[in-house]
């Protein structure tokens, strides 16, 4: 990671922190302040408007911690379900945790949501930090967590984000996006369906 936007980051979580525990009005204006100026840096670097920086970046309260991101890896004949995305490319299963998910409830939810299939989790494949692995990298702590599930039942249903599943093999993957999952990290899931003595991998 770029030591700019290292130093951006920093600023924000250091803003929003004190926006949380400050009483002072004249300090509280600062850390304000302080916020603007890690979005007008991301500006001034990404090309990306203020306005959508803030959106992105600087609309939490509450002491700053990462985002969980879950993603299920689901395998038939040695391929892997993919979703196709409304830009066109494709993803693993998943999403943000929810308030009052868990790691496991979140992953079966967002399959549900996104392909219409009923799985059970069986392991967790890894947990990554996000800006080690994806681009473009975010203003933000994300951290991914695969999970390996197994099918039980369901279908595709028409919903709001995804236009249509379908399996893949590793030397046949469709555009992907990037932001959410790499061809390394669909490497990944392939080597841990295979091997039943797997370690998850962290960092």
């Amino acid at each position: 990671m770029e030591k700019w936007l290292k130093l951006a980051i920093e600023i924000q979580s250091l803003a929003q922190n004190g926006l949380e525990y400050s009483n002072n009005v004249y300090d509280i204006e600062r850390y304000k302040r302080l916020r603007e100026i890690a979005a007008e840096m991301l500006e001034m670097k990404t090309g990306i408007s203020v306005e959508k920086v803030k959106d992105l970046f600087c609309n939490e309260t509450g002491y700053q911690t990462p985002k969980l991101d879950t993603r299920a890896a689901i395998f038939k004949d040695n391929k892997i379900l993919l979703v196709h995305e409304n830009n066109g490319t494709w993803s693993l299963p998943g999403g943000w945790v929810d308030v009052l998910e868990t790691v496991k409830s979140n992953t079966i939810k967002e399959v549900k949501e996104e392909t219409g299939l009923d799985v059970i989790t069986k392991k967790i494949i890894a947990i990554q930090d996000r800006n080690k692995h994806n681009k473009p990298i975010y203003a933000y702590g994300v951290c991914k967590i695969f999970v390996l599930c197994d099918v039980i039942g369901g279908k595709f249903e028409k919903n709001i984000e995804t236009t249509e599943t379908e399996y893949f093999s590793i030397d046949n993957l469709p555009l992907l996006a990037e932001e959410k999952n790499n061809k390394e990290q669909i490497e990944m899931c392939f080597r841990a369906a295979k091997d039943e003595n797997w370690k998850v991998e962290f960092e």
